[in-house]
């Protein structure tokens, strides 16, 4: 049984533990972006978020740790997106393929900062075996995390995937990844989501068949 005693203080202390670690987090994603992963330092980020390399060192140990403690809080935000967007698909309107990939995706985030930090973090872990094999790791994390929303939505538009989930889940990742430098770097926009749209739809057809006795494909189309 917990006391009032217990619950007060502990809490309070953990409010503000938990809000000077997002206030540094949101510090290191503006020096991140501004400056590249290689070149910012702990002593940027306490100054910009306004606390001491104490504060910093009291919540990470370093630099790629606040790294991935970014890359976890955002990987689960958009899986938390994901799952409403497959879940107002049951719900709503969007009852085919087209509607519904249209639907997820737009709640994918193409972000510049978030790509520049991404990318620059990658390839400085593609120089230090441990951390690429802590970058893999949580990218088979979320694959698994990923997949059976993805057999969830494609069971709600009268599909089912066919062959190896796991081909499927990372076709879907080297789309993400392929498009949003597209999406980034075209100067036509629209084109390029659009574009994005398709090839996400395409991968999903490719990979999927129609659930026997449901409709014909030329019907959801």
């Amino acid at each position: 049984m917990t006391t009032g005693t217990d619950n007060s203080p502990a809490k309070r202390v953990t409010k503000r533990r938990g809000q000077t670690r997002q206030r540094l987090l949101d510090a290191a994603a503006d020096v991140f972006s501004e400056s590249g992963f290689g070149h910012a330092t702990v002593e940027q980020i306490c100054e910009r978020g306004g606390y001491s390399r104490g504060a910093f060192y009291s919540n990470f140990d370093s630099l790629d740790e606040l790294f991935f403690a970014m890359w976890e809080q955002r990987s689960a935000a958009m899986l938390a997106d994901l799952r409403l967007a497959t879940e107002s698909i049951t719900a709503g309107n969007a009852v085919d393929i087209h509607s519904a990939v249209a639907r997820i995706v737009s709640v994918v985030p193409v972000d510049p900062q978030w790509y520049r930090i991404n990318a620059e973090f990658t390839a400085h872990a593609l120089r230090n075996p441990a951390l690429r094999k802590a970058l893999a790791d949580r990218e088979d994390a979320i694959l698994r995390t990923l997949l059976p929303i993805v057999e969830s939505a494609l069971s709600d538009v009268g599909r089912t995937i066919v062959g190896d989930p796991t081909s499927l889940g990372r076709a879907l990742v080297a789309v993400h990844d392929g498009t949003s430098v597209q999406c980034l770097v075209d100067t036509d926009t629209n084109a390029a989501f659009a574009l994005r749209r398709d090839v996400f739809t395409r991968i999903l057809l490719s990979y999927s068949e129609i659930i026997q006795n449901n409709q014909s494909e030329e019907e959801l189309s």
